[in-house]
């Protein structure tokens, strides 16, 4: 008997003892846990609206939930769903991203993320609509006008419900072309606008001159971009900034400008087009 006494490996007996003891701890407090969330409440609601826009405040946010959901400040922990919350408001065509969960304190965080718009769009038939960074229509609303690039004319596509994607390629030029210039430091300043002709070209309305400036579609576009940065600064400094009615780049490898009714090339669009 003595013998298997000291046969016994007491550390072992000790290793299995120790984990009993954290297990059950653990699960003590487990219980402990689950059973302060079943009867905590939910003491504040705070939320965080982010993005450079400002379609929606933090009271538009907490409309929502109030809307949804009742009064949230006061409930246990264990009623509030807040993976159905989130849900809810990435519903809405101009928030992105939510994400909601309770604090140790028992305050509901909230925080969205806003949609970021690139231009608006005004079609034939007179609908508006913005297109976001990845390419979805977003309503207007009358609370708040981002300052992006407003482009009208010709444009056929309308808008018929909120998140739909872009479908013409019209309008995906419209977006490139904002895309591309709006860290430009030229670009930036000088174009006030797209137009889009009775030829389904694209123009940019320039804020210095008059002229037409067209550029067709996106394609090539850096390479149209650089033929216009070459107009504005070798041709424009010489002859001024109403000379021209018309600047057309769609064309490849050339600078095509019009002046009463008389079209011509000069020697620094013929250099161009050799190279």
């Amino acid at each position: 008997m003595l013998n298997k006494i000291r046969n016994i490996q007491w550390r072992q007996v000790a290793y299995f003892f120790l984990g009993l003891v954290a297990l059950v701890g653990v699960g003590m407090l487990m219980s402990l846990v689950n059973k302060k969330d079943q009867v905590q409440v939910c003491s504040a609601l705070k939320v965080m609206v982010e993005g450079q826009e400002t379609f929606i405040d933090q009271n538009d946010i907490t409309s929502m939930i109030k809307e949804k959901f009742g009064t949230v400040v006061g409930k246990p922990l264990n009623q509030l769903p807040l993976q159905q919350i989130e849900t809810e408001l990435k519903k809405s065509p101009y928030v992105s991203e939510a994400d909601v969960h309770m604090d140790m304190d028992g305050t509901m965080q909230v925080a969205v993320q806003q949609r970021e718009v690139v231009v608006r769009i005004i079609s034939q038939n007179g609908q508006q609509y913005y297109v976001d960074s990845k390419s979805n229509k977003i309503p207007v609303t009358l609370k708040y006008v981002p300052h992006v690039m407003v482009a009208n004319g010709y444009i056929n596509e309308g808008y018929k419900k909120a998140l739909e994607p872009v479908k013409s390629q019209l309008v995906k030029d419209l977006v490139k072309i904002v895309e591309d210039t709006k860290g430009d430091d030229l670009w930036s300043n000088q174009i006030v606008q797209l137009y889009v002709n009775d030829e389904r070209d694209i123009e940019i309305v320039p804020r210095v001159g008059s002229q037409q400036l067209i550029i067709g579609n996106a394609d090539s576009l850096s390479y149209k971009l650089d033929r216009l940065k070459s107009f504005y600064t070798h041709i424009l400094p010489k002859v001024g900034t109403d000379a021209y009615s018309k600047v057309n780049v769609k064309y490849s490898g050339q600078i095509v400008c019009e002046r009463n009714g008389d079209w011509f090339i000069d020697s620094l669009q013929m250099k161009m087009h050799t190279k």
